[in-house]
């Protein structure tokens, strides 16, 4: 079957007399996120926080599918708990995370229910994102606090790994090895190479000949670019960014397993997540989880 485009967005109904609260105004006024889905993956209608947080226009975010903006190593999830609503389950609480336009997470708290005879789903979400931050920082300084002295000599060159995590900063690239800030068109090519390698952790394994065709050039091209922007090679950024992955996974703290967090990575082998993690930190991870 064809898959048709979005159906046009819904025009909601404002009051019809004096004494009827205006669903309108509070829609448009309310700082929570507020929006109705189609059973088909798209926004039907948004409130303005939705914009406003995610730093999209609406017109980009109503045209495009959902998942166009759900981060990678969530959009499993978020197809599984659609799948629930539109099988008439309402969802509670769920929790995923958006790239915004800045290419920052954005950490979204849902409830959601479904109106099958309309094939909508209502959905109300709270930002979080600073919340888990700041967990996120309790984590990794309970994380430090465990370390012994040696541990803190191999990890210290190596803590700005972890600092993006919980404050990003695109012009700060320690945490992938660069001691200088890169310019404005270098970035938005990391950029895009972070968030593929990001989006193929979670599928498949990483291969650089797929990395180089999606970055529209050769694998030649490829090691130059990275040579010249971070003096290191392709293979060892995505090994950096699969690492970061891990670091991001331990600070949320809802991981308990080592093969939780190694499938979050990319990494298919537990064993060789587990060697390669204590190779580059001299930790054993599972004394973190």
């Amino acid at each position: 079957m064809k898959k048709m485009g979005p159906e046009p967005p819904i025009q909601m109904r404002t009051k019809t007399r004096d004494d009827q609260f205006d669903l309108e105004y509070f829609f448009e006024l309310s700082p929570d996120l507020i929006c109705i889905v189609g059973f088909d993956g798209y926004f039907k209608k948004i409130n303005p926080a939705v914009a406003t947080t995610l730093g999209y226009p609406t017109s980009e975010l109503l045209n495009s599918p959902v998942d166009t903006f759900i981060h990678p190593g969530d959009r499993e999830l978020a197809a599984k708990t659609a799948e629930r609503l539109r099988r008439g389950e309402t969802v509670l609480s769920f929790e995923n995370r958006f790239i915004a336009k800045d290419k920052s997470t954005v950490w979204l708290f849902w409830t959601a229910v479904p109106v099958e005879r309309d094939n909508l789903i209502f959905a109300i979400a709270k930002n979080v994102t600073s919340i888990k931050k700041t967990n996120g920082v309790d984590r990794v300084a309970e994380i430090i606090s465990q370390l012994n002295t040696e541990q803190m000599k191999m990890f210290a060159a190596d803590i700005d790994i972890i600092l993006p995590v919980l404050s990003p900063d695109d012009s700060n690239l320690k945490w992938i090895g660069s001691s200088s800030a890169v310019d404005q068109k270098d970035q938005l090519w990391l950029n895009r190479f972070e968030m593929l390698v990001r989006q193929y952790a979670a599928v498949q394994d990483i291969s650089l000949k797929k990395l180089s065709s999606d970055m529209a050039c050769s694998q030649r091209q490829l090691f130059r670019q990275v040579q010249r922007i971070l003096g290191t090679t392709p293979n060892k950024l995505v090994r950096t960014i699969r690492l970061h992955l891990a670091w991001e996974a331990i600070s949320y703290g809802k991981y308990r397993t080592i093969s939780e967090i190694a499938a979050i990575a990319g990494y298919t082998s537990t064993a060789h997540f587990k060697t390669l993690f204590h190779q580059v930190y001299g930790i054993d991870i599972s004394e973190l989880l």
